[in-house]
């Protein structure tokens, strides 16, 4: 994977941007809402905790079990269980299985590695923001991951009818000024309006 370096750096970055954040979360703030719809807070973090254990068991090789895809409860301390799916997300990718098995997108298809980490890359550039906002915070994405999270995002998130599924990740575009920030447009494509007060 030594031509993915790049890739795996930007990934690295997105996770530590993603466990500071999620380090932030009050204990009174669990039932917040999020930007994403009918998710409160502890659904975010759920969804970002399994998503991160199954990418993993896919860059070590899982190809029929569904198990690490499946939520698990929380311990005591819901940042410390994701700060450690994160570490285990990281450290996989950096030796992957050359093609991925990713049941939640596609039952049958493999996506090859460097593709698959980039699905991962920017759902955790947005979900990054969506912590933050739900918290009432910002957060300062660096222009180059974000530039990476949108190059991923308009070559494999086209709009089409598949954002418009009941529970699909992103929604269809928003609009958004023309001075508005790299991430807000990156937000905007993805169906996130930003124009709102947080939401807290």
């Amino acid at each position: 994977m030594t031509e993915d370096a790049p890739v795996l750096e930007l990934h690295g970055r997105a996770m530590r941007h993603s466990v500071v954040v999620v380090s932030l979360i009050g204990d009174d703030q669990w039932d917040a809402p999020t930007p994403c719809a009918d998710w409160t807070i502890r659904d975010l973090l759920t969804h970002m905790t399994t998503e991160n254990r199954g990418f993993a068991a896919a860059a070590l090789g899982e190809t029929t079990s569904r198990d690490a895809w499946t939520d698990r409860p929380f311990s005591d301390d819901p940042r410390r269980d994701y700060a450690m799916s994160a570490d285990e997300v990281v450290t996989a990718f950096a030796d992957p299985a050359p093609e991925f098995w990713l049941p939640n997108i596609n039952e049958t298809f493999r996506f090859p590695a460097t593709q698959a980490i980039g699905f991962h890359l920017l759902d955790y550039v947005v979900h990054t923001w969506d912590v933050a906002a739900s918290l009432g915070r910002t957060v300062a994405l660096e222009d180059d991951l974000v530039a990476a999270a949108q190059e991923i995002a308009d070559r494999d998130v086209p709009d089409g009818e598949r954002r418009r599924r009941p529970g699909a990740g992103f929604q269809p575009p928003v609009k958004v000024s023309g001075e508005a920030t790299p991430l807000a447009h990156l937000l905007a494509f993805l169906g996130r309006d930003t124009s709102p007060p947080p939401r807290i």
